[in-house]
């Protein structure tokens, strides 16, 4: 019995029940919601069981939902789609160059060994190996070439240097696509030392262009002057008396002049006309 105004006191039999019950279906949507996991498309997951992979038969989910034991499992999403690393990279030509350049790569992994990429490197691998030998794959290639080289072979470098961090990258499943350099910098003296070279074969060439049309011009003039004279020598050695005739009969329009000179000769005939009587 209560007396009337005074409120009962609170039952704390009823509190704890309530409390735990509160515990219970917070423990209960935890364990509902960490009993799936889901992995998107062109990603794997890599189930950890106590924080640890079974080395000879990992757990991997394929793109889509799963099931986990909560509290147990553990899943790793690893990126099994083709992803872009860029890194600044230092290094010395043949001949003592030093060279700077920003190397982007398209690498993939191995989506089969994604496990042991994540046992072997941890999640991020990238920073740990990739970026490393992507510097040290310029470094190779680059010092196999001189400076000036590497400006008129940057393909091949980018070939090679391919070849080279895929020959470094594979120990570890991971699968180079793409290598590209897109620019080298090198030092200010380097660079003027390429402009003032090419300014000087630039001004050899004018030169030898000059040279050659010069003898061109000399070698027609000689030719011109040989023909002329070639044409007066044997004009020289034609010029008969019946050649000339022949050329006057030629230009002749056909008519007589109106007036002779006494005793004198009829073009083109060559005889004297008997006078009349």
């Amino acid at each position: 019995m209560t007396l009337r105004g005074i409120p009962a006191r609170p039952n704390n039999a009823n509190l704890g029940l309530s409390a735990v019950g509160v515990v219970a279906a917070l423990f209960l949507i935890i364990v509902a919601f960490g009993s799936f996991t889901q992995v998107g498309v062109g990603e794997v997951g890599i189930v950890k069981h106590f924080g640890a992979i079974d080395p000879e038969h990992p757990d991997v989910f394929d793109p889509g939902i799963h099931t986990k034991i909560p509290f147990r499992d553990d899943v790793v999403i690893f990126d099994t789609r083709i992803q872009k690393e860029q890194v600044d990279a230092s290094a010395a030509s043949k001949d003592g160059v030093t060279i700077h350049s920003t190397i982007a790569v398209n690498f993939h992994i191995d989506a089969t060994k994604a496990p042991f990429i994540l046992q072997n490197l941890g999640p991020n691998y990238k920073d740990r190996i990739i970026d490393q030998q992507i510097q040290q794959a310029f470094k190779d290639v680059t010092a196999q070439y001189a400076g000036l080289e590497l400006i008129q072979k940057r393909e091949e470098v980018a070939v090679k240097a391919k070849t080279t961090l895929k020959d470094k990258l594979s120990p570890y499943y991971i699968v180079v696509d793409e290598f590209t350099i897109p620019n080298y910098e090198f030092p200010k003296e380097f660079n003027d030392a390429i402009l003032a070279t090419q300014v000087a074969n630039q001004q050899n060439l004018q030169a030898k262009q000059l040279q050659e049309k010069a003898k061109t011009e000399a070698d027609t003039a000689l030719i011109v002057a040989q023909g002329l004279a070639n044409a007066q020598k044997a004009q020289a050695t034609t010029l008969t008396p019946e050649y000339l005739q022949l050329q006057a009969i030629n230009k002749w329009n056909g008519q007589l002049p109106q007036y002779l000179t006494p005793g004198a000769a009829v073009p083109f005939i060559g005889t004297v006309p008997t006078p009349t009587r």
